[in-house]
């Protein structure tokens, strides 16, 4: 004699594909695709910003303030290696076994971070006005309600359909 447990390991074992077509179900929903195109499109998009940071926007600001190079800005916290100078580059310094605050390379990222957030405040916004356009377009009532028995009769409607009395062409007691 079996158990209810019992059965349900032999359900189990007899559909053993039915975890895999649950799984396929899930990860080929709209929400899920969706998600996965966003994270794509978005890691796209901070490659790009990133690049726009480093090699168009902080060149200038770096010649502006008298040739600094932020990537290679950096404060020395723990000097372990005598023979690197005090101006090497910081990934010599990191290779050197120098521990260092990179606070060019933080900068960096505070603008390239500004710049994203910037951009999808605007894409948020113009989405957002995009919507409102849509929900605030009137709508041409199809409707209206006889006056004496309350019915609703079509906006074109002279006569009541209902109760026969004499109706206005469109009155202010229309229903959308």
């Amino acid at each position: 004699m079996t158990s209810a447990s019992d059965t349900g390991l032999l359900r189990q074992k007899r559909n053993p594909l039915s975890f895999l077509e649950e799984f396929k179900n899930f990860a080929l929903k709209g929400n899920v695709v969706d998600l996965a195109v966003g994270v794509i499109i978005g890691a796209a998009f901070g490659a790009i910003v990133k690049s726009l940071v480093d090699d168009i926007i902080m060149p200038p600001i770096g010649v502006l303030l008298g040739g600094v190079d932020f990537k290679n800005r950096y404060h020395t916290v723990h000097k372990d290696n005598a023979t690197l100078p005090a101006d090497a580059p910081l990934d010599q310094a990191r290779a050197g076994g120098e521990v260092v605050i990179a606070y060019g390379q933080f900068i960096n990222n505070i603008i390239t971070f500004l710049i994203v957030a910037f951009a999808v405040f605007m894409m948020v916004k113009q989405i957002n006005r995009l919507r409102r356009s849509k929900k605030t377009q009137p709508v041409e009532p199809t409707e209206k309600v006889c006056p004496y028995c309350f019915s609703k009769v079509p906006v074109q409607a002279t006569k009541c359909a209902h109760c026969t009395s004499a109706l206005q062409a469109q009155g202010p007691s229309t229903v959308a």
